[in-house]
């Protein structure tokens, strides 16, 4: 595909979106990144939260992490480029041990997986010795290893029933962890004191999910106003929420799920 045809493409799907000028521009870096694709024998995985022009004009595969990282446990190419953040590379690290993945942006973080170490993990199953551990798979790779299992927001409900445990240990999400455990009837601590006194505390409350003070600062910034000011501005709004924001906010919504289930909801 030449760069006008490129330009061409991209203009079919985004001229309402994306200036015309800023389309010329990125047709011409898609070409060549294109171009090196096939040099180097690379497969781009671009995630849902890629900007528009590169989203529909570089990547063999879209989707949200864990199905990235699952096509690209299919692919018979030399190099996997993740354009996603750093534990989304990570993740398809893991599945693919033999390949190089590659993360376009060195800056490229998140601050829900940056909200708690391996160190912490650790320190919270010797204080709630036995308790099985699931961590969400926004985590880096040293804390999926000292958890017993991994989850998505679309599933972590399943997997912390299939534990058939009375108390479960939710990483590191709060907001996800309260969500889970209202569809779960559990009910949920964030213990945030040290030492014995803090795990002798624990065994006086009634609780059968221990949960963590971590957020992505996104999701975070959505409220219940918000909500009630977008429906009074669009009565026949749908509006959807991921798990990731607040209890109060998902539930004013119209539908809460993964991306994907988001993406297969509005169509």
């Amino acid at each position: 595909m030449s760069i006008e045809e490129m330009y061409q493409e991209m203009k079919k799907k985004l001229a309402d979106i994306v200036p015309d000028v800023e389309l010329r521009y990125k047709a011409e870096l898609a070409y060549e990144i294109n171009r090196l694709k096939r040099e180097k024998n690379a497969v781009i995985l671009g995630h849902n939260y890629m900007e528009p022009a590169l989203y529909y004009s570089i990547p063999d595969f879209v989707g949200d992490s864990l199905d990235l990282s699952r096509k690209a446990a299919q692919t018979d190419k030399d190099i996997i480029i993740f354009c996603g953040v750093r534990f989304m590379a990570e993740t398809a690290k893991i599945l693919n041990p033999k390949k190089t993945v590659l993360l376009p942006s060195e800056k490229a973080g998140c601050s829900l997986a940056a909200s708690i170490t391996a160190e912490d993990v650790r320190q919270l199953r010797r204080r709630f010795p036995g308790v099985p551990a699931v961590a969400y798979v926004n985590t880096y790779a040293d804390v999926k290893a000292e958890v017993d299992i991994c989850c998505t927001s679309s599933n972590a409900v399943a997997v912390v029933e299939s534990l058939g445990s009375d108390t479960v240990i939710f990483l590191p999400d709060e907001y996800l962890a309260r969500n889970v455990a209202r569809e779960t009837g559990k009910h949920i601590i964030f213990p945030t004191l040290d030492g014995p006194r803090a795990a002798s505390a624990a065994t006086e409350i009634d609780y059968q999910m221990i949960g963590w003070h971590g957020r992505c600062e996104v999701h975070e910034k959505f409220t219940v106003q918000d909500i009630q000011a977008v429906r009074q501005q669009f009565p026949d709004v749908v509006i959807l929420s991921h798990p990731e924001c607040s209890p109060e906010v998902v539930a004013a919504s119209d539908f809460s799920g993964s991306t994907n289930a988001m993406i297969r909801y509005v169509k």
